[in-house]
């Protein structure tokens, strides 16, 4: 019996350091990142961008669609999500894959803006702290403003205003709710949900933001279903 809890605390211990060391690790490359390129001079770059859109301009359908589908606890959180890593751990196990990441906006805002895409543990991490640095940063309403004007939305538009004229010739704030709800599903996956690649898909996607906007009180079922009349 005394084995066996000895070989289960060197487990722990052994686990314990690797974690360390990965903290550490993530730690260094947010700091590296933070030292090349300060959040006011990233912030900046960004503002300065082509078709760059306020969160004014962007229609409330849009944005409440947005928060629904990605992120729905954005107001609440100081940049992490706990319980929504918890779930997408639980999802991950499920399926013996990594498929969520339990991110929130401002954690992708991070990814978008300062780290790649991968999905190694030490990026991350980084994502993470940098997360937390935006968060006291930046309020909310410009946490969200900055996110989608570095989203990809597929078709080589990289901003929620490249994306409204792109695909609706139009700008952001005269989006419909139709328009609305299609558009914001698309940075999930880009190359998939694109409207120009596979308009099937797309639209169901949208369903799929619909749905979350309802199970989330931004939508009534009789308006849900008079989107999907639209």
């Amino acid at each position: 019996m005394k084995i066996i809890k000895k070989i289960v605390l060197l487990i722990i211990l052994i686990l314990v350091i690797v974690v360390g060391i990965y903290v550490i690790m993530g730690y260094n490359m947010y700091k590296k990142a933070l030292e090349e390129t300060p959040i006011n001079v990233k912030i900046n770059e960004i503002k300065s961008i082509d078709n760059y859109t306020t969160f004014d301009e962007l229609p409330k359908t849009y944005i409440n669609a947005v928060i629904a589908v990605e992120d729905h606890r954005f107001y609440e959180h100081n940049g992490i999500d706990i319980f929504g890593i918890v779930r997408a751990i639980i999802n991950d196990i499920r399926t013996w894959e990594l498929r969520e990441g339990g991110s929130t906006i401002t954690q992708q805002l991070a990814k978008n803006t300062y780290f790649t895409q991968n999905r190694k543990l030490t990026r991350k991490i980084a994502e993470t702290f940098m997360a937390l640095k935006i968060e006291k940063e930046c309020n909310k309403e410009e946490i969200f403003e900055l996110y989608v004007n570095t989203s990809y939305f597929g078709d080589g538009y990289y901003c929620v205003g490249e994306a409204s004229q792109g695909y609706f010739g139009k700008d952001p704030i005269d989006m419909t709710d139709y328009e609305s709800t299609l558009l914001a599903g698309i940075p999930n996956a880009p190359s998939v949900y694109a409207p120009t690649n596979n308009f099937e898909l797309a639209t169901q996607r949208q369903r799929q933001v619909i749905s979350r906007m309802i199970e989330c009180g931004y939508l009534s079922q009789k308006e849900a279903e008079q989107l999907y009349k639209e």
